[in-house]
């Protein structure tokens, strides 16, 4: 069994979404830019090979909705700085968790699921059991 790319971008998405809201809180205005920065433009490039490459419309959109968070995070990093700087970054991460936390759950009610079915079969009788334990047909 193969993992979906879509389930690995997405699960990565919502990584990244929480080390950017903890990263925001925890470091200096400067260096929560520079890591939104860094995790934006990786959340864009990633965005848009995925909305290139993907065959459905339902997976370029929820690539497409990341990508342009990415973008968002990106030009807000670059632009605000100090104690705005820190909220947005934390607000973009928290937006990019979400997004993606939303585009896995749609991606788990569109994947097809296998169904297990039982087949009943009549018992077999002792001496053709035996017969076919031997090697020998009847």
């Amino acid at each position: 069994m193969a993992l979906s790319p879509r389930f690995v971008f997405n699960t990565a998405a919502v990584v990244a979404g929480g080390f950017l809201a903890v990263s925001s809180m925890a470091f200096s205005a400067p260096v929560a830019g520079w890591l939104g920065f860094g995790v934006s433009a990786a959340l864009l490039v990633a965005g848009m090979a995925g909305v290139a490459f993907a065959g459905r419309t339902s997976v370029k959109a929820g690539h497409g909705a990341l990508a342009l968070l990415g973008l968002w995070s990106l030009v807000a990093s670059l632009v605000f700085s100090g104690t705005a700087l820190t909220w947005l970054v934390f607000a973009n991460a928290l937006a990019i968790a979400v997004a993606a936390l939303a585009d896995l759950t749609a991606h788990e009610l569109s994947t097809e699921r296998v169904v297990h079915a039982l087949e009943v079969r009549p018992a077999e009788t002792p001496a053709t059991t035996s017969a076919l334990s031997n090697g020998v047909t009847v």
